[in-house]
């Protein structure tokens, strides 16, 4: 690659070597009239095209030109300025891009766990923004029963065993769901132990507490953060977990052609004169 293809950029401080192609990939652009020597504002500088703007901003733009994409940091939040510097190089599908700010922001999932501690039994509903939180979630928990087997004639002192029945979780919505452990009567009038597992750990867990850290540990696994808690009532442990995550932005790309500037061909210019 010889050095003509290459230039080099100081943005505000800010050192850039790309291709001149890159440059102008929008003939439109100040940007192309900067390498055309057309524009006036732009200085060389020791072998640089010196500009006096955001270098920091500029590394997103030099991304656009590459790419034809926007993609931005999860945490970015400099839209407006950006913006102006887009219109500064009078990058148009940029600008347009940008004008589309609700799509480039992190949309945040939700997830809250009530937690309901009640003498020897323990009661959970997961209410998720998302609703394919709640089917990885239900996918995951699997909810055992336990089950007399069927008498039979023995005359072995040995007491009666038991079998697990695996029970999924209760959907009442597409966005919750609702499970329980421990011992006593249910409300599908199935006395005995329930024990909750929960994959990939798959231990079959009785005591609520135990479920309870489980189940967070599954959603910090999952990329949730613990935003805050809050206990409603001591009494009967009653407890609340907020999560949430962000989900990074997929890249926009531009959905229009830019179209070359016009060339004038000889036959046309002998016209006009």
């Amino acid at each position: 690659m010889s050095s003509q293809e290459l230039v080099t950029l100081n943005v505000g401080g800010k050192i850039f070597t790309t291709r001149c192609s890159t440059i102008k990939q929008f003939p439109a652009s100040r940007l192309t009239r900067m390498l055309d020597g057309r524009d006036q504002e732009f200085k060389m500088v020791g072998g640089q095209i010196f500009v006096d703007r955001d270098g920091a901003l500029f590394s997103f733009i030099l991304d656009f030109l590459r790419t034809q994409q926007l993609l931005l940091p999860t945490d970015f939040s400099d839209y407006l300025r950006l913006q102006r510097e887009a219109l500064f190089y009078e990058l148009d599908p940029l600008v347009d891009l940008l004008n589309q700010e609700h799509l480039l922001q992190p949309k945040p999932a939700l997830v809250e766990v009530h937690f309901l501690s009640r003498n020897t039994q323990a009661f959970f509903r997961v209410f998720g923004s998302c609703s394919k939180t709640i089917e990885m979630l239900t996918g995951r928990i699997t909810v055992f029963t336990e089950q007399p087997s069927a008498p039979t004639w023995s005359r072995s002192s040995f007491p009666p065993q038991t079998t697990l029945l695996p029970l999924p979780p209760q959907r009442p919505s597409y966005h919750d769901l609702v499970f329980q452990c421990g011992s006593g009567s249910t409300t599908d009038n199935l006395n005995g132990l329930r024990y909750v597992s929960i994959k990939p750990d798959n231990r079959k867990l009785a005591n609520g507490t135990n479920v309870l850290g489980l189940l967070i540990d599954t959603l910090l696994m999952e990329g949730f953060h613990l935003v805050s808690t809050r206990t409603v009532s001591s009494e009967d442990k009653t407890e609340y977990y907020s999560f949430e995550r962000r989900k990074r932005p997929e890249a926009l790309a531009m959905n229009k052609t830019v179209k070359p500037e016009a060339t004038i061909m000889p036959e046309q210019s002998q016209k006009m004169k």
